[in-house]
């Protein structure tokens, strides 16, 4: 990780595969690259959260959201490091019980969950329920993954993308007061209206 490119092509990918940290070559697809693709993804997902969230220096609820979200950016970071390098830990139970820490503290803000949510509100509250779901998509990818090899993904990696979904979901929630923007519920009574409505 500590060289620095010089040249983006190489023209070695050509062929369909990918070279590893120990010089190997993957196909591209492989399984592997499913995951880190995902990964990939959900940290672009989360740019696009930072990019929206309105800082408030007023509030420090906000200020320690946008750290989390750069704590969390940097560890899905070191995620796609292990899958790449497998001896090398990015993650650990630490980092698990951090996100568990932080879903408690923002559920402590929120009312009871009552009925279904639909993943919708404004476009901060819209973008974490994106990635949410892609950090679900990459959850499953990831347990096919160590279903069918083990040693290539971690175990403690695996559990983290999955408390993080938890975490984008108490997220999604949680902004809905600083966006003024009241949860929209599962409504049994839409698609009624709509069928009368035929």
């Amino acid at each position: 990780m500590g060289n620095r490119l010089s040249k983006i092509y190489t023209r070695t990918g050509d062929d369909g595969s990918t070279g590893m940290a120990d010089g190997s070559r993957l196909s591209k697809a492989d399984d592997l690259f499913s995951v880190m693709g995902d990964i990939d993804e959900l940290n672009s997902h989360i740019g696009l959260v930072r990019a929206q969230l309105k800082h408030n220096k007023g509030q420090s609820i906000e200020k320690e959201f946008s750290e989390a979200l750069v704590i969390i950016q940097h560890l899905l970071f070191n995620i796609g490091g292990e899958l790449a390098m497998p001896e090398y830990e990015g993650v650990n139970a630490t980092h698990i019980e951090w996100l568990e820490q932080q879903i408690d503290m923002m559920n402590t803000t929120l009312p009871p969950l009552k009925d279904f949510i639909l993943p919708t509100g404004s476009i901060l509250v819209s973008q974490l329920h994106v990635a949410r779901s892609v950090c679900r998509r990459a959850e499953r990818q990831a347990v096919i993954l160590q279903q069918q090899r083990p040693q290539a993904i971690r175990s403690t990696a695996v559990s983290f993308i999955n408390r993080l979904s938890d975490w984008l979901f108490v997220a999604a929630r949680f902004c809905t007061d600083p966006e003024k923007v009241s949860e929209v519920l599962w409504d049994n009574q839409a698609l009624k209206k709509f069928t009368e409505n035929q």
